[in-house]
């Protein structure tokens, strides 16, 4: 085992070197979405190297892997845009740096009810139960820190050993079995006596400090210390220590908040909110099918689906791979006709083999193969391609999570599980950063979903019941949608059986801060849960704009139904994405009973 992790080590050190090392071209043209922008500022974010885009709009700078472009002008928008390995050709669109209202509207309050928050707390780790109603760490004013039921450490004795150590700013005294005395500071005397300890936040930094904080547990105050509470079934924790968030405690909260939510004293959860439930925003029905989709494809398309036979096809391909013999994605056009539309499997495996050179080295479209073999059921296939994906990307840490999926694929739960540990040890090691918003809980969803399923094959007889696994916190229709180019962006579109839609947006205006998570940390992933509280037909829409580039972006969705229990069955479609700024249909989904085709 020592062995495997050196030669990973070696991996991820040759990767990290990769991306600063050395230089690459990069260019491409700057429009406002229909013109060419001149003068555009294109500059490398901290270092000295910029250019400005000519008459047509087009630039070219020397950059290298890690990067970050940035795209600058007077009035409108500034885009920054990192460089990734695949990074050749960047064409954005800038747009005015306003708010253009279309209509006059009149718009809710930004600011959140008691009843919205209590419905997010079972997914929104910053809402915080305090006995003076529910707190958003996000929109609260000052910085409120907050600690996580999966960042808590069970050894802890105690609340103290927990806090200690944990935050900048809080001073833990005393300890778990043995008190402590409040000291005296200055002319300020608290005279409580701490039986287990005391814990102050701001020490020295105001003339409050010397009182210690004291504890709101699942809305219940105390002033010392609850060193009787079960460590292992605390939720949540946050430090409260400016005015606005300790002022409805009075004079007790002058030395600062300490908020526990317990599991049992925590809101139960009763199923995902459905966002897509609010007012006015009702589906217009206007989106494209995938037969309308498909009178947009390429001519060479519309000329294979109309062929009558094999031999009929073959000459097709001759016939436009004269022209598209340097194209990756006329290829998998070409083997997606041959092995699914005329069942030649062997014909179609030829062609990727015999013109496999754009492939190597190239882990977007490796990944846009790996998909599609994927959707056919090829496992071996697909494994193979996913573990050259991982060799040349072993700094992202998606390509743990398609390695481990990749093996449940091939029902090998052993490797599955040994993957995420090894995700998890670079994780402790500090070899990978870890993403506690965006990629986190995905990947440990589906290690806890591996673990709930298959725990008897991946621990040894005998050990298996000793080993503690969460009990699924969602049962129901999971959606989970995949890229292959980390440029693409787009809206997905989810409308429920009520026709009304709830809307996520991927694109750089919209998102840029998600974006940017994303390339830092190398994921490219998005997860949605469809429980059975409203039964019927969804659908889901994609309106699709673009990678910065004239190449198509394959989106991969992924659908279980039953998820978290002993029935769980999944079903992957593949998407070629290439018509631009138009709603299209993906797919339907009845609640409970998987995919309706069309």
């Amino acid at each position: 085992m020592k062995k495997v992790y050196f030669l990973l080590m070696f991996m991820m050190s040759v990767a990290i070197t990769a991306q600063t090392e050395g230089s690459k071209k990069v260019f491409g043209k700057v429009t406002d979405g229909r013109n060419a922008m001149e003068n555009v500022n294109v500059s490398v974010v901290d270092k000295d190297v910029a250019t400005v885009t000519d008459s047509e709009g087009r630039y070219e700078l020397q950059v290298a892997t890690g990067d970050k472009l940035q795209f600058s002008y007077t009035g409108m928008r500034t885009i920054t845009i990192k460089i990734e390995d695949v990074t050749r050709v960047l064409n954005p669109v800038m747009i005015p740096d306003v708010t253009e209202l279309e209509e006059v509207t009149v718009e809710a309050s930004k600011r959140r009810s008691q009843k919205d928050m209590e419905e997010d707390y079972s997914v929104n780790k910053n809402i915080i139960r305090t006995a003076w109603g529910f707190l958003d760490a996000d929109r609260a004013a000052g910085n409120v820190r907050t600690l996580n039921e999966d960042e808590i450490n069970p050894v802890s004795l105690c609340i103290l050993d927990l806090l200690r150590n944990r935050f900048p700013g809080v001073q833990v005294s005393g300890s778990c079995t043995t008190g402590a005395q409040t000291p005296d500071i200055g002319d300020v005397t608290d005279q409580r006596l701490q039986i287990g300890g005391q814990v102050r936040i701001r020490p020295g930094s105001s003339l409050f400090s010397a009182l210690p904080a004291v504890f709101d547990v699942d809305g219940q105050i105390f002033t010392d210390v609850p060193i009787w509470l079960d460590v292992s079934r605390i939720k949540r924790i946050a430090i409260l220590n400016n005015l606005a968030t300790t002022a409805p405690y009075g004079n007790l909260g002058s030395g600062g908040v300490i908020v526990i939510n317990t599991i049992g004293g925590s809101p139960r959860n009763q199923g995902i909110v459905d966002r897509a439930r609010l007012r006015n925003n009702y589906a217009d029905g206007l989106e494209l099918s995938r037969e309308e989709v498909a009178q947009n494809a390429p001519t060479y398309v519309k000329e294979f689906r109309n062929s009558g036979s094999f031999e009929e096809s073959k000459a097709l391909f001759e016939k436009h791979h004269k022209v598209y013999s340097n194209s990756p994605y006329f290829l998998l056009d070409a083997y997606t006709h041959f092995s699914d539309d005329m069942n030649q499997t062997d014909y179609a495996d030829a062609l990727i083999e015999d013109h496999f050179s754009p492939y190597v080295n190239n882990p977007v479209l490796m990944k846009a193969l790996a998909y599609t073999y994927e959707s056919q059921g090829r496992f071996e296939k697909a494994g193979a391609a996913y573990k050259e994906v991982f060799i040349l990307r072993p700094n992202y840490v998606q390509s743990y999570m398609d390695m481990a999926n990749s093996y449940r694929n091939l029902r090998e739960p052993k490797q599955a599980a040994s993957m995420y540990a090894r995700y998890e040890y670079l994780i402790d090691e500090g070899f990978l950063e870890q993403d506690t918003v965006g990629f986190g809980p995905i990947i440990s969803r589906e290690f806890n979903n591996l673990l709930m399923l298959e725990k008897n094959n991946v621990i040894k007889a005998g050990k298996a019941q000793k080993l503690f696994v969460a009990d699924e916190d969602f049962k129901g229709t999971r959606l989970v949608f995949e890229w292959n180019d980390g440029e693409a962006e787009f809206d997905l579109q989810f409308v429920n059986p009520e026709n009304q839609y709830y809307k996520w947006k991927h694109n750089i205006f919209e998102n840029a801060d998600a974006i940017a998570m994303e390339k830092d940390y190398g994921y490219n992933v998005k997860e949605y849960l469809v429980d059975g509280s409203l039964p019927g037909t969804w659908q889901v829409n994609i309106d699709y704009q673009g990678n910065k580039s004239l190449t198509p972006t394959y989106l991969k969705a992924t659908i279980y139904s039953n998820y978290g229990s002993r029935s769980q069955s999944k079903e992957v479609k593949v998407f070629k994405l290439s018509l631009k700024n138009v709603n299209q249909e993906l797919f339907r989904l009845t609640t409970g009973s998987g995919v309706v085709a069309r």
